[in-house]
């Protein structure tokens, strides 16, 4: 028999459980809620949370509302949003990320400290990102993000640097762009970088649990959303010591052949990975199995 555990420090974040708790709160009580972008990078979760009445909407859409109430995710949004919803009178159900709330203050406050004295402002992050496009709203889109090293050409090493990171972003990928951007600046005697640990202990302390947990399996099922960018680092750090690891998103992508020969099977996910769901995986692995 096949031994099957699920990973229980994998799941929703309490960033997204309050996001979540907020909306089906607001459901049960009018059956209809608008939210600023998919409220978790789970299309399984979203569809879920549609059919009890949850309306998914973009920032043009926003601009047309009016009267209304909508959630802002965990991501947090920039201070446009805020200004759109206070002029078309649209009540605000703030689902923001206490920690994303606070990085957005700090950056808030270094862009004009910074901008005083001639500095720049570096956020490690993905362009495009939700939480991203929130924090770069906190330095009227001045700051600059970097995602690779192709991104670090529109830093002046010149000048002082205060470097900030996505809350869900690698520690490790975090700290060798740190090491990166002192080298740099040491070469034209810039000494003046200043790097912010702003991840997430929540999700930043998954990976070196992670790399205890796969490696004690035969096969890996790591369970996430196509746009979870955490989901992407923590199936990286599971496929790093663990090469029998496979990325599903849904049930139906599970391939029987990735069990051929083995005796356990570990199934963990993203902070936007619904407990529900990796349940589903389980089952669906163990039917399988005794189908065999």
């Amino acid at each position: 028999m096949m031994q099957i555990t699920i990973d229980d420090q994998s799941g929703f974040c309490f960033g997204v459980v309050y996001a979540i708790q907020m909306a089906e709160d607001e459901l049960d009580d009018s059956g209809t809620l608008y939210c600023l972008g998919d409220i978790v990078h789970n299309d399984l979760e979203v569809i879920r949370l549609n059919k009890k009445g949850l309306k998914i909407i973009n920032h043009e859409d926003l601009k047309d509302l009016k009267d209304c109430k909508v959630l802002i995710r965990a991501h947090g949004e920039p201070p446009e949003t805020y200004r759109t919803a206070l002029e078309n009178n649209i009540e605000l159900i703030d689902a923001s990320c206490p920690v994303v709330l606070k990085l957005q203050n700090r950056i808030k406050d270094s862009y004009v400290k910074q901008t005083e004295a001639d500095a720049q402002v570096v956020i490690y992050g993905k362009h495009g990102h939700p939480e991203v496009i929130g924090l770069l709203g906190q330095t009227d889109n001045k700051a600059i993000v970097v995602f690779d090293d192709s991104d670090l050409e529109q830093i002046d090493f010149r000048k002082p640097i205060q470097l900030f990171s996505q809350t869900t972003k690698s520690m490790d990928g975090f700290y060798k762009l740190k090491s990166k951007l002192e080298m740099r600046a040491a070469e034209y005697g810039n000494y003046n970088v200043t790097a912010n640990d702003t991840l997430c202990r929540q999700v930043s302390n998954r990976e070196p649990h992670l790399k205890k947990f796969a490696p004690q399996f035969d096969v890996i099922v790591f369970v996430a959303g196509k746009k979870s960018s955490n989901g992407k680092v923590l199936y990286d750090v599971c496929k790093s010591v663990n090469p029998n690891s496979f990325f599903v998103s849904l049930p139906e992508e599970i391939d029987e052949n990735w069990f051929k020969d083995a005796e356990t099977v570990g199934i963990c996910g993203a902070t936007s990975t619904p407990q529900w769901l990796m349940e589903e995986i389980a089952g669906k692995i163990q039917t399988m199995k005794e189908a065999v």
